[in-house]
């Protein structure tokens, strides 16, 4: 695959100039091993409410991270500004602070042998063609099409639209450079709607790498409208336990958590639910998880991680039994592992989907909770513990009866896992985890 990002809006030869300077600079200082990363980024947003432009923000901005070690000890330090003299001076400060550091067996660079050389050139997006006249027209067209929806939608609190363009390096003293471009752009709209005295407040959005992939703003408008006069009228619950459908945006939180707990800093620390846990089985059955980090235009798509170290597709659970962790070369070196190319987190994390659409997930579940919105963190990665604020709406006989809200949701996440009984075909593609809707058996909802 090759790159669809156009010319970038960054001087990219300079900033290479710059990491290569870091380098030589830290080698100078005495410093056994260095490594840089350069961020630089550019785009806009515009936020409108009730047919006016309240923000234009434009954003460019470039940042350096540099990281020293001096045999064991290790240095950092971050800059903005790239004056030669200000890098200088930057790579002095992170000399300086590792010379009084103590020292760690698991600090240094990844082994050589694991760099990504010769990493590929992956699709991660491409530019959006709009200008911020072209942006606040887009708003004003959502504004008005969510408007005229309905005449329960009183108002839109805010519609925003943004585009933004990234260039990202990294660099060590072993001689490895990797760069890569990304995109991101996104349209949302938030409503409230009002019915005699209940008012309620709901939203929608698009988000793609790549322009062609975003909905359109009618659809935005559309859905947005839709799931706020749907939350008019809603009731509480008496507390019971019922079983529970995550809608498939919420069902990226509970995955997200199960990351958290499978991550390399809370193992080592041994503040993990999951320490200990490889070849155990801690899903249903039917569980697949992987990460696929070389999608064509996805999130998380990375040709390498932030150790430099080439990614690969790693199955994290296979028939509900975790596989393995997901490590940087820091947190493998302390568990005495080898690195799974996660430094920096997990790329694309794909949840395998069943055969079931959401309205057959909702059949399947017959009586139940079905949450839309999720309010808090709850969630104790250490015990497992999960309690969270939630609103969605209440299923009998597989239909959807009426909106709830101000109720809390709670179990154990190791009994969540276990308890999954579905996982719809209804998967949303638009953040670095991709799940559909997710039934489970059984929790515990605390209402009136």
């Amino acid at each position: 695959m090759t790159k669809s990002v156009a010319k970038l809006p960054f001087d990219t030869a300079h900033l290479q100039e710059i990491a290569q300077l870091i380098l030589q600079e830290a080698a100078k200082r005495g410093a056994s091993q260095a490594e840089v990363g350069v961020a630089a980024n550019k785009g806009f947003s515009i936020v409108g409410r009730n047919m006016d432009v309240e923000t234009v923000e434009y954003n460019q901005d470039k940042s350096i991270d540099i990281t020293v070690y001096f045999g064991k000890r290790t240095g950092s330090s971050s800059l903005s500004d790239i004056r030669p003299q200000a890098v200088r001076d930057a790579v002095e400060a992170a000399c300086h602070i590792a010379r009084f550091t103590d020292e760690d067996p698991a600090a240094g660079l990844a082994d050589k042998d694991e760099l990504a050389f010769n990493y590929p050139q992956l699709d991660m997006g491409a530019p959006w063609d709009v200008s911020v006249e072209q942006a606040i027209e887009l708003a004003k067209k959502c504004e008005q099409e969510a408007m005229s929806y309905d005449k329960r939608i009183m108002s839109v609190d805010e519609v925003n639209v943004a585009t933004t363009q990234v260039w990202s390096l990294y660099a060590n003293s072993l001689g490895f450079a990797g760069s890569m471009p990304h995109t991101s752009h996104n349209i949302s709209c938030v409503l409230v709607g009002k019915d005699g005295d209940d008012m309620q407040r709901d939203y929608a959005y698009t988000s793609a790498c790549d322009p062609s992939l975003l909905e359109s703003v009618s659809l935005v408008a559309r859905h947005a409208a839709e799931r706020t006069v749907k939350r008019l009228g809603a009731k509480k619950l008496s507390t019971r336990k019922v079983p529970v459908i995550f809608f498939a945006e919420e069902a990226r939180g509970i995955f997200g958590s199960f990351i958290s707990a499978i991550s390399g800093g809370h193992l080592y620390r041994k503040a993990s639910f999951l320490l200990d846990h490889i070849d155990k089985k801690v899903f249903s059955d039917f569980v697949h998880i992987e990460e696929q980090p070389h999608l064509a235009k996805a999130v998380g798509t990375s040709p390498f991680d932030g150790d430099g170290v080439l990614t690969r597709n790693n199955v994290f659970v296979a028939d509900g039994v975790l596989q393995q962790y997901a490590l940087g070369v820091y947190s493998a070196r302390k568990l005495g592992m080898k690195t799974t190319a996660n430094g920096g987190g997990v790329h694309n994390l794909i949840i395998r989907p069943g055969q079931k659409n959401f309205q057959e997930l909702l059949k399947t579940m017959g009586t139940g909770l079905l949450v839309t919105e999720l309010m808090g963190q709850g969630v104790n990665i250490v015990t497992g513990d999960y309690s969270r604020g939630a609103s969605g709406y209440w299923v009998e006989h597989g239909e959807i009866q009426y909106p709830v809200h101000e109720i809390t949701i709670a179990s154990k996440l190791q009994d969540m896992y276990c308890g999954i009984v579905e996982v719809g075909n209804d998967v949303d593609i638009r953040g670095n985890v991709r799940t559909g809707s997710v039934l489970i058996n059984e929790m515990m909802v605390a209402g009136n």
